[in-house]
């Protein structure tokens, strides 16, 4: 007579159809192309979880997943099964001290490509290293680094549910790789003023400058009036080295599911919107050119 714990997972279900899910951008093959991206997938992969990593998946790429939130150290995620109710599942990760991420940043600051890098976007190919001088890990190096749950009645953890949710982040962390830092306890503008210093050092990083706004008028007739026109002393005029730089202080938008690369095609108007700017203001601007 066969005993429920002789079986690896439960028999396969059909899930419910998601409208709208978030679903993976790859069809087939490996789900993310940048190495910390890979390093995360890994994690999960490393639990040896059979069958259920299939069906993990197939769910993210189905779009099973109804949401996802990440805040420091927490995700949180609805997916949908064959149940009338989506799941919920939860990741924990152990996060960093502050007075951690300080001496980290102390020694990222010691080399421009560490500060280039991660302002620009991108995940230093060694940034380990700097981790490593510090005295901690990236990624979760021990179990007890990594929780998970879900609501579901698999007995298993990391069940599929969750494993649809990890392959998501992986996708997500190549995209943006300031969330990986945000898990492990501090969020994209504190890492930057730590490593630049000030915030006047990133924007001068950026190629952008602190403008204070001028206060709008109360009166209402003023505020719709055209204003008087007045000559502004420009100094030096020039495009600026970093194109959509003040976008890309923001952040990605999370969870892009666009067939066009949203970063991509704000580069591509802020370019243009440079290049016609600084012909209007140097006069040699024509209507035809438009």
């Amino acid at each position: 007579m066969s005993r429920w714990y002789d079986y690896e997972y439960f028999p396969p279900s059909s899930p419910r159809k998601v409208e709208g899910g978030i679903k993976a951008h790859s069809k087939r093959g490996a789900f993310t192309k940048n190495w910390w991206a890979k390093r995360w997938i890994g994690v999960l992969e490393g639990f040896n979880m059979g069958a259920r990593l299939t069906r993990g998946r197939a769910y993210a790429r189905r779009g099973q997943v109804v949401s996802i939130d990440i805040a420091k150290g927490t995700v949180t995620a609805e997916v949908q099964g064959s149940r009338a109710k989506p799941y919920h599942v939860s990741i924990n990760v152990k996060t960093l001290p502050q007075t951690k991420w300080k001496k980290l940043a102390e020694i990222l600051s010691q080399r421009a490509s560490f500060a280039a890098n991660l302002l620009a976007g991108e995940m230093p190919t060694d940034i380990e290293d700097a981790f490593a001088e510090a005295g901690l890990s990236l990624f979760p190096d021990k179990k007890s680094d990594l929780k998970t749950d879900c609501s579901c009645p698999d007995w298993a953890n990391p069940c599929k549910h969750i494993a649809a949710v990890y392959y998501l982040l992986g996708e997500e962390f190549d995209r943006d790789p300031f969330l990986i830092f945000e898990l492990r306890g501090i969020e994209r503008e504190r890492l930057v003023e730590l490593i630049a210093g000030t915030r006047d050092a990133y924007a001068a990083t950026e190629g952008t400058e602190e403008i204070e706004p001028e206060p709008l008028p109360i009166a209402p007739e003023l505020f719709w009036s055209s204003p008087k026109k007045r000559e502004i002393p420009l100094g030096e005029v020039r495009i600026p080295r970093v194109d959509a730089a003040l976008p890309k202080r923001l952040g990605k938008f999370p969870f892009w599911r666009g067939d066009t690369n949203l970063d991509d095609v704000l580069e591509n108007i802020y370019r243009a919107a440079s290049s016609t700017g600084l012909r209007i203001i140097l006069g040699e601007h024509n209507k035809e050119d438009d």
